[in-house]
């Protein structure tokens, strides 16, 4: 690991309305760290090329419905995480996780949610650091 190396952690702090059927950008209003200051309006761009590890989770409140977390790039969907199915009374959470290039000046990623299988209603998504969150670090230089 280089001295320096952009590392990252923040988290959705106030619960919020989503869409079934509509992916929306996570507001991730809480920053746990930013050890390079590359973290900001919800979106890590990192002054370093190289490999990073991106991770986050989506979480809806009590639902039976599901979630699906994904990791955009640079404005488009990069990978999606798994379906998180929600059981009747318990909260839907979904995990991605994926190594990602990134140029280190131009290169964003950003942290989406899918809401499914509500038709058209609303959904809410839970806040809290070990609900909704984001977080990355650089794992080496190309």
């Amino acid at each position: 690991t280089q001295v320096g190396a952009p590392a990252f952690a923040a988290y959705h702090n106030t619960t919020r309305s989503a869409t079934y059927g509509t992916e929306g950008k996570i507001s991730l209003n809480t920053e746990v760290f930013d050890t390079a200051n590359c973290f900001a309006s919800s979106r890590f761009t990192p002054n370093v090329a190289g490999y990073y590890q991106i991770n986050g989770q989506v979480c809806l409140q009590a639902t039976s419905n599901g979630v699906i977390a994904e990791i955009y790039k640079n404005g488009s969907v990069y990978v999606y995480g798994a379906v998180g199915p929600g059981l009747s009374g318990c909260y839907a959470r979904s995990i991605v996780s994926h190594i990602i290039y990134l140029n280190g000046t131009t290169d964003y990623v950003e942290l989406y949610g899918l809401p499914t299988g509500g038709g058209s209603g609303a959904a809410t998504i839970n806040a809290g650091s070990t609900d909704t969150w984001f977080s990355g670090c650089f794992l080496r230089s190309a």
